[in-house]
């Protein structure tokens, strides 16, 4: 019996890592489609390691039934894991709109032993065949250009997958949301839709990008001195705006950030920044007058080495900010990103630094939709069976809410690894893959164990001890122990070295221990390492990690 199946392995109970496969036929003969290969990004949570992507176990078992990847969009945690992926999937092809293709071969040409992936480009409009699957592109708006959704037909029906989108009458970029054809799709009947909740506790409609960038305009009009912007970089549509606002303004532009070069380079090779003067590099600083210059800079998200967080610490070789400047956070924080914001704010704030933020002004709108909006898509749509996607538990429980309140009969609340049944027969989730997460640490990716993520938390809460003993022919300490203490306090309470307290343990431990017995090499080595790390509690109140080295000569 053949099934259509829908299997989020990422996006789905968080933010980031949207990774979402399509399955069709029967159990033994089963043909998929993968749509997004996103990431996440690492925090102080993961020491070292420098981007999370969704745990592929399962797919790498079914790759050799994978047909092709569909990207929607050009957002990193929609296309980001693309490149370090894509070799572990059988090179399947890839399909995706003329931004995302020329987007990822940009960023290849910066990461080191990057594999040159074949793209096959589509427009919205278009119609292609993936494996048992046609997809059909739609036209969507949201913050970077050629976002689409997909019509996914299949002979047990259409689901419709809407990626990040929101209704903007008036975007900067691009064409309105296509509503004419949504609706013509929702009146063949649609079997389903997976649909954006990021904004489903947010009642009422999103401003239009258009509004945010009239605004924009006033504020670098009337501002004093330099003028810095910190954005997403794939916000080619607000850089657009801020550019044209202070050429209008009599400024001229210049940009800060590795990503944000790169992102208009590529939107200016395809014409997406016509009409704007070009912008200059951090080698021009030094030659515009303050009232003069406008910044568009990375780090809205409180990234310790993007540019932002330099300039906020007064550490960049080239470019500085002065009191009286005026610092726009056209952006909206990233769950989790706060703290690092916060500190970069009050650094600008302390050097006399304005800081302008979204509330404050209009200087920010989002690329999701709220609620009125996300009724007029069910509306448009009307699909028998709703599956909220890309946001935490509350927005994914408040979109399910909606769902109902709307009339549809079959909502699924699925949570990353959970296989839904969309056909034959009711929705159900019928059963479970394995989920997770890999770490990208250099150039190695491995789960949390494989990479020594969990180890390198340890080590950071409580420090590491080395301990070399050495024993003589006839078991014999030589001499006291050598230790080696890191991260951990010099002196206890009492103003006694640590140190001296844990090789005196050492040395203890092993005297202790019968000479005869001492052949038993691990069994000092154990005996030691339980003694420093109890002398080390005495004196400090934490275990650190021991490892104890014991030789005989």
């Amino acid at each position: 019996m053949s099934e259509l199946l829908f299997v989020p392995l990422g996006g789905i109970g968080e933010i980031g890592m949207n990774l979402a496969l399509y399955g069709y036929g029967p159990e033994e003969d089963r043909e998929w489609i993968m749509v997004d290969c996103g990431v996440s990004f690492a925090g102080p949570d993961f020491p070292g390691a420098d981007l999370i992507f969704p745990d592929t176990r399962f797919l790498e078992e079914e790759k050799h039934a994978l047909k092709g990847i569909v990207i929607t969009h050009a957002h990193e945690d929609h296309y980001g894991a693309l490149l370090d992926l894509w070799p572990r999937l059988n090179k399947v092809p890839v399909y995706a709109t003329a931004f995302t293709a020329a987007l990822l071969a940009a960023k290849r040409e910066g990461e080191a032993g990057a594999p040159k992936i074949p793209v096959e480009i589509f427009a919205a409009g278009d119609r292609f065949k993936v494996g048992p699957f046609e997809i059909e592109a739609i036209n969507v708006t949201h913050s970077i250009p050629e976002p689409v959704a997909l019509a996914i037909r299949s002979p047990a029906g259409t689901v419709v997958h809407t990626g990040d989108w929101k209704i903007d009458a008036t975007p900067v970029l691009g064409k309105p949301t296509d509503e004419k054809r949504l609706r013509e799709i929702g009146d063949e009947g649609v079997l389903a839709m997976v649909a954006d909740s990021t904004n489903a506790m947010r009642e009422g409609i999103s401003p239009s990008e258009k509004e945010v960038s009239a605004s924009l305009g006033d504020i670098i009009r009337s501002a004093k001195g330099r003028v810095a912007v910190t954005t997403f970089s794939s916000n080619v549509g607000r850089i657009r705006s801020i550019a044209a606002a202070a050429r209008d303004a009599g400024r001229q532009v210049l940009l800060m950030g590795r990503s944000m070069r790169r992102v208009c380079d590529v939107a200016g090779e395809l014409g997406y920044l016509e009409g704007i003067p070009p912008f200059l590099g951090e080698q021009d600083f030094g030659y515009i007058p303050p009232e003069k210059a406008v910044i568009i800079l990375t780090g809205s998200q409180g990234e310790p080495r993007a540019a932002l967080a330099r300039l906020s610490r007064n550490e960049h070789p080239s470019v500085s900010l002065s009191k009286g400047d005026l610092v726009i956070f056209s952006s909206r924080s990233i769950p989790g990103n706060e703290k690092g914001i916060i500190e970069i704010k009050n650094a600008l704030i302390e050097r006399g630094i304005e800081v302008l933020e979204d509330g404050a002004k209009l200087v920010h709108v989002s690329g999701h939709p709220r609620r009125s909006e996300m009724r007029q898509m069910y509306e448009w749509v009307r699909p028998k069976i709703a599956i909220p996607a890309h946001g935490e538990a509350a927005h994914l429980t408040a979109h399910a809410l909606l769902a109902s309140e709307l009339g549809v009969r079959e909502v699924i609340p699925v949570r990353n690894g959970g296989v839904v049944r969309l056909s034959p027969g009711a929705a159900a989730i019928i059963d479970e893959v394995p989920v997770g997460r890999l770490y990208k640490d250099g150039r190695l990716i491995g789960s949390a164990e494989e990479m020594g993520i969990n180890e390198r938390r340890r080590l950071s809460n409580v420090g590491q001890v080395s301990v070399l003993v050495e024993l003589t022919a006839k078991l014999q300490m030589r001499e006291d122990p050598d230790l080696v203490a890191l991260g951990m306090p010099k002196d206890d309470a009492g103003g006694e070295e640590i140190e001296e307290i844990m090789i005196d343990a050492a040395a203890g431990a092993v005297e202790s221990i019968p000479p005869n017995r001492r052949k038993d090499l691990d069994l000092v080595a154990e005996a030691v390492r339980r003694a420093v790390r109890g002398a080390a509690f005495e004196a400090w109140g934490k275990k650190p990690i021991v490892t104890v080295f014991v030789t005989r000569s």
